[in-house]
């Protein structure tokens, strides 16, 4: 009789360990970046306001993109959903400025596990395998509850140095702030003819406050892009200008993804990475020195 109760209990044991070793999950996650409002922006003369409205509504659609995380309990990998882009759509030089400062595609590997990431980028050409370690956010845990998809979410906060190779970073200047001995620089800088460079018009934040909500119902440490740390997988996440919402959720599908880093690319760390990424826009910045803030068709996406 005992024999038989050890035999069922380690079977039991086994079970367990065997279904937390094939457990696997997909999540469905869309974001959207609030693009910065062009008024009063300094450009050419001849941009109306309806062509400014068009050209926020070209770059809000450019913003909104659909991820797919594929995870299990120690590892997970996140990538853009691919989709047929409208061949009418041409792009310019906001958009080639744009995606070089997203970074490309590429897939995000996260080993929570071991507390590394491997990402492949692509940037102006040349492609990257960024291996670094996970950054660890203090995240401060709120008592604010809510549901996400059924899923009861709970509240965390956190303050994280806002990335100089990330767009989504940048926030436009606020002129009101300044000097008027620094506003009469800028209308002799603007005078006659006025050229300018777009991003004369941002600045980067220092750092940005991280608000996420996470669901203990699935508990994995993992989350969209380099988002970690919880207990719980995190379904919601904001820094303020960028909302990444999960949409959809699957557990154990009959279908296992394969989770494991990808190889193309010149290892580099992130921050020789961003260093390269820095140094090359503003080479990009200073040839295109000048040149004057397009109309519309630059932002085809």
């Amino acid at each position: 009789m005992k024999k038989t109760i050890y035999y069922m209990f380690m079977m039991l044991v086994f079970t367990q360990m065997q279904a937390q070793k094939d457990f696997q999950g997909m999540a469905v996650y869309e974001s959207k970046t609030q693009p910065p409002k062009l008024d009063g922006m300094r450009g050419p003369r001849d941009i109306t306001p309806e062509m400014q409205k068009s050209m926020e509504e070209r770059m809000k659609k450019m913003l909104e993109k659909t991820f797919i995380l594929n995870f299990d309990k120690s590892a997970s990998i996140y990538k853009e959903e691919e989709r047929l882009e409208n061949p009418g759509q041409q792009g310019g030089g906001m958009r080639v400025m744009m995606n070089s400062f997203m970074g490309g595609g590429g897939t995000f590997y996260k080993d929570v596990k071991n507390k590394s990431y491997t990402v492949d980028k692509e940037f102006m050409g040349k492609e990257f395998l960024v291996v670094d370690s996970l950054p660890k956010l203090n995240w401060k845990m709120e008592s604010e509850t809510k549901q996400i998809g059924g899923y009861t979410c709970y509240k965390a906060t956190a303050v994280k140095e806002a990335s100089k190779t990330d767009f989504r970073n940048f926030r436009p200047k606020n002129n009101d702030d300044k000097k008027p001995e620094e506003k009469k620089e800028d209308v002799k800088k603007t005078s006659g003819v006025t050229k300018t460079n777009f991003e004369d018009n941002f600045e980067m934040p220092k750092e940005v406050t991280i608000t996420a909500w996470y669901t203990p119902e699935i508990p994995v440490n993992q989350g969209p892009e380099n988002y970690w740390g919880l207990p719980g997988l995190i379904l919601e996440v904001n820094d303020g200008r960028t909302t990444i919402l999960c949409s959809k959720i699957v557990l154990n599908a009959k279908e296992k993804v394969e989770i494991k880093p990808s190889k193309r690319g010149k290892v580099i760390s992130q921050k020789d990475y961003d260093e390269t990424v820095i140094k090359k826009m503003e080479e990009f910045r200073e040839t295109n020195r000048g040149r004057t803030l397009s109309a519309p068709p630059m932002m085809g996406r």
